[in-house]
């Protein structure tokens, strides 16, 4: 490779001679005083920063992994280009290493995972908008009613705000002067200007604003599950990990602001025990800090910031910030989960926020019998169930905790004269509340168990002549042996396997 470095006026005639318009277009982002530097390669010119290899033959082993259109500047209005996509590494071992992660990250693919379980669908007929089918929705309203059955210990209320509300609420939050390009606007009857809500915060606070509070009452903690819209572009679309429309495990707490610390503390171990159940390693966690833009006062932001480094202190991690990417109106915790690929995601989020009690005007009477300005914590620990579906489908690859699983236990009748048995059993299984079908096809067992097991089914009852006979089951579990030559009794079965759902076992006891 040779460099070259050219002014700008030396490089937009340099491209245009070759007729690279969209290299001359790119000239005009370079900023002011930066240097402008090209690389060639034979009789191929480029407009690039660096560095790069001096020689070519100073790239061990490569390989061109696919292509895909993409509009110039992610813009539909703009010609559609081809993009080239490849990977370089210093060694073919390297690179061979690599190929399997993508490989073993393809097969994960949530997208594929989920057409291969029949958890949802992608239709471009509502673009960004999934169809869960019946067995997603298990997964789906699996993981709301687990987060809903913490409620109680955990001292929140749930709520629901309407999904399309006047555009003044989001002017008073501050949302709409910086998002509403992400918003669906309305227009009403009588031409006032409606939003679909794209966060549930500005209703919560709305909630808090209707009548008056005592110090008394809090901490108030508002939760809720309804949808929200936002208008993502079309070309940033992605599966179930960027959508248009979700939901939130979301919550707002309104308390005191000596209440603050024990509240962070609250979510932590709340956090923990969401995560221990849906067996999720989640270790990274760090503060995002006061961004360019923000609102409210520096002192404000330093110590809720400090506020959020104590309490992730107190939970047993290390400090860590991640400098000038908090919102707008406060600093916060993320906790990141890396995927197959090693890549970052943010799951568990926990602000403070600085800005929007006082927009709102929140009050509460204190002890003094004065009014008071509430501290406002936003949290959510699974974030959007899309995105979090899309990441732990890809963790699991499908293959779920025992009590989220779609489809729990299969019952496998040998032969014919068996089907009987096994229909009146797997109706003892659903009377119980487990889930189950019964396979009576007239296929072979072998045929049966292997696509029981590609369905990710973990329990499979064989039901042949002895368990006929005496009224019992062999279980036989996808993970490991199964369950000895052995038949078991049905109660005794039932009994265990309730007991695991109950108590939220990942896997059951083999």
């Amino acid at each position: 490779f040779t460099r070259r470095v050219m002014t700008r006026e030396a490089a937009r005639e340099f491209f245009g001679n070759l007729g690279e318009e969209l290299k001359v277009s790119r000239l005009d982002d370079i900023p002011d005083g930066e240097e402008i530097s090209i690389f060639s390669h034979g009789q191929f010119d480029d407009l690039c920063r660096g560095p790069h290899v001096q020689r070519t033959d100073q790239i061990g082993a490569f390989k061109l992994t696919e292509s895909a259109g993409a509009y110039w500047r992610g813009d539909e209005s703009n010609p559609m280009l081809q993009r080239i996509y490849g990977t370089a590494f210093s060694s073919k071992q390297e690179l061979e290493a690599h190929l399997a992660q993508l490989e073993e990250a393809r097969q994960r693919d949530h997208r594929r995972v989920g057409v291969d379980l029949e958890l949802f669908h992608i239709d471009p007929i509502s673009p960004g908008s999934p169809f869960y089918l019946p067995k997603g929705m298990v997964v789906y309203n699996g993981l709301i009613d687990f987060i809903r059955s913490l409620y109680p210990k955990y001292g929140y209320a749930e709520v629901m705000t309407p999904q399309i509300l006047r555009t003044d609420l989001f002017k008073t939050s501050g949302h709409y002067e910086l998002f509403k390009d992400d918003m669906f606007i309305l227009e009403g009857d009588d031409g006032e200007e409606l939003a679909v809500k794209p966060m549930n915060c500005p209703g919560h606070c709305h909630l808090f604003s209707l009548r008056k509070h005592s110090y008394r009452e809090l901490p108030i903690r508002y939760a809720e599950f309804s949808r929200l819209h936002r208008n993502e572009r079309s070309g940033t679309l992605t599966g179930l990990s960027r959508v248009r429309s979700m939901a939130q495990d979301d919550a707002h707490i309104f308390c005191q602001p000596d209440q603050v610390e024990a509240e962070l503390d609250s979510f932590f171990e709340m956090t923990r025990e969401v995560w221990e159940a849906l067996g999720i390693d989640c270790t990274e966690m760090s503060v995002a800090t006061r961004p360019d833009g923000f609102v409210g006062e520096v002192e404000d932001w330093d110590r809720a910031t400090e506020q959020l480094l104590g309490a992730i202190e107190r939970a047993g991690y290390p400090r860590q910030t991640k400098l000038g990417e908090g919102a707008f109106y406060g600093p916060k915790v993320e906790c990141d989960f890396r995927d197959v690929m090693g890549r970052p995601w943010t799951l568990a989020t926990v602000q403070i926020d600085v800005s929007m009690p006082a927009r709102f005007g929140l009050r509460y009477v204190g002890q003094d019998d004065q009014p008071h300005q509430p501290a406002m914590i936003h949290r959510a620990i699974l974030g959007s169930l899309e995105r979090f579906m899309a990441l732990y489908i890809e963790m699991t690859a499908g293959d779920f905790p025992f009590w989220l699983v779609p489809v729990q236990a299969i019952v496998l009748p040998i032969g014919e004269r068996h089907l009987d048995y096994a229909q009146r059993l797997a109706a003892r299984f659903g009377a119980a509340g487990i889930r189950v079908e019964c396979d009576d096809r007239s296929e072979k067992l072998g045929f049966k168990i292997r696509e029981a097991e590609l369905k990710k089914i973990p329990l499979m009852l064989v039901v042949g002549d002895q368990e006929q006979e005496n009224k019992t089951v062999m279980p036989r579990w996808r993970h490991g042996k199964k369950g000895g030559d052995e038949a078991i009794e049905v109660d005794a079965l039932i009994a265990s396997l309730v007991e695991g759902i109950r108590e939220r076992r990942i896997q059951m006891q083999r």
